[in-house]
């Protein structure tokens, strides 16, 4: 079964799913986000931690690898982009990330990926145009993948 896909024509039609998956997580759940530079991880994130109560500006914490938000729920954010290698030793750096109460999203995984807890929801994203992107939401069990499959066959703008 593919995963199910929708095109984004607009910052707000990316904002607006964000927000729904957003409502769809809970604490312990992790959120990989993947696709090339510039499709919109950050901004994706920063869409799903406003619906989940984070006030704050949420930015790309590229430098510090990871951000934590106050919000309805604590939030993570990880970027793995500049982690040239990882191995075991390594994760005690990033275990408080991993907290059963919080939501953590991560961008780049694959830099890390099998090191890292199972995500509840994988979120692909690519590049159409300058302001189109193709989005792909991956559910790690068939309840999350149902109903990443609603969001997108009934999409709320």
């Amino acid at each position: 079964m593919r995963p199910p896909r929708i095109v984004s024509r607009s910052e707000e039609q990316t904002a607006a799913l964000a927000a729904r998956l957003a409502r769809l997580l809970k604490p312990g759940d992790v959120v990989f986000l993947k696709g090339p530079l510039g499709a919109g991880k950050t901004f994706f994130i920063r869409a799903a931690a406003r619906q989940l109560g984070v006030t704050e500006p949420v930015t790309s914490p590229s430098f510090a690898m990871g951000q934590t938000y106050a919000g309805r729920v604590t939030v993570h954010h990880l970027d793995l982009y500049r982690l040239t290698s990882f191995d075991m030793e390594d994760f005690a750096d990033f275990e408080p990330f991993f907290e059963k109460e919080a939501i953590t999203f991560i961008e780049w995984p694959e830099r890390a990926e099998p090191h890292l807890s199972r995500a509840r929801v994988v979120v692909n994203m690519d590049h159409i145009d300058e302001h189109s992107r193709d989005i792909r939401l991956e559910g790690s069990d068939s309840e999350m993948s149902e109903k990443l499959e609603e969001i997108i066959a009934r999409p709320r703008y």
